[in-house]
C-alpha cells in the first residue's frame, strides 16, 4: 500500500488532501484555529511532527518521492518537500505548548490565512497525483499559468522552463518556497 505524500497528525482524517477544498473552506471559517508555520532546527520536522502528536497538535508535513538504487537494488524515500518546515493548525493559546520543545527554531505567524490554506491546499492537492513532484527552491520569474487539463485542472502557478522541461511552480509565499510540477505546455493557459 502506498505512503501518503503528506503526514497530518491529529487532524479529522489522515488524508488532509483528499478533500481539500471542503477541509480548507472550514479551517478558513473556524476562527479560534490559526495556522503557524513553524521552522524547524535541521533535519528535525519528522522529530517535531512526533511531537505534535503526542501533544495533539494539529501538523502537517508535506513529502515527496525519492528514488535511489543501491548495487540493483531500488529504494523510495519520502523527504520533505519543504525542508525546516512544519505547518501547524493550532488554537492560539496551544502556541506556547508547540514552542516547548527542541526540534523548533521558530514558530512563525501567518498573517494572511486564507491565502496560506489556499496554497497549502493546492500543494497537498498535487502531492496526491502521480506527477513528478520537487522542491523549486526559489521562485523564479515567469508567466502566470492556470493548468486546464488532468488532475490539477484549475490551479494556477508560475512556469519555469529547465532544461527542455516545462514545470509550473506552485507557490507557498508565506516561507518563499515552491514546489514544481512537471506538465505538457498544452495543458496549460495564459492567465
Amino acid at each position: 500500500m502506498p505512503l501518503p505524500f503528506f503526514v497530518r497528525c491529529c487532524g479529522l482524517h489522515p488524508g488532509f488532501g483528499l478533500d481539500t477544498r471542503r477541509r480548507a473552506n472550514k479551517l478558513v471559517g473556524v476562527s479560534q484555529l490559526l495556522w503557524y508555520v513553524a521552522h524547524t532546527r535541521p533535519r528535525c520536522e519528522k522529530k517535531l511532527l512526533q511531537y505534535c502528536e503526542r501533544e495533539k497538535l494539529d501538523a502537517t508535513l508535506p513529502f515527496y518521492r525519492r528514488v535511489h538504487r543501491y548495487r540493483g537494488k531500488t529504494s523510495v524515500f519520502r523527504k520533505p518537500l519543504f525542508p525546516g518546515y512544519v505547518f501547524l493548525h493550532i488554537p492560539a493559546d496551544k502556541r506556547r505548548v508547540a514552542l516547548q520543545n527542541d526540534h523548533l527554531a521558530n514558530l512563525l505567524d501567518v498573517a494572511d490565512q486564507d491565502l496560506f490554506v489556499r496554497q497549502l491546499g493546492e500543494v497537498l492537492r498535487a502531492l496526491e497525483t502521480d506527477l513528478e513532484i520537487r522542491l523549486a527552491p526559489t521562485i523564479g520569474a515567469g508567466m502566470r499559468v492556470k493548468i486546464k487539463n488532468g488532475p490539477l485542472r484549475g490551479i494556477e502557478g508560475w512556469v519555469e522552463e529547465r532544461r527542455g522541461m516545462t514545470a509550473v511552480l506552485l507557490r507557498l509565499d508565506f516561507i518563499s518556497q515552491a514546489a514544481a510540477v512537471k506538465l505538457e505546455a498544452t495543458d496549460l493557459e495564459l492567465i
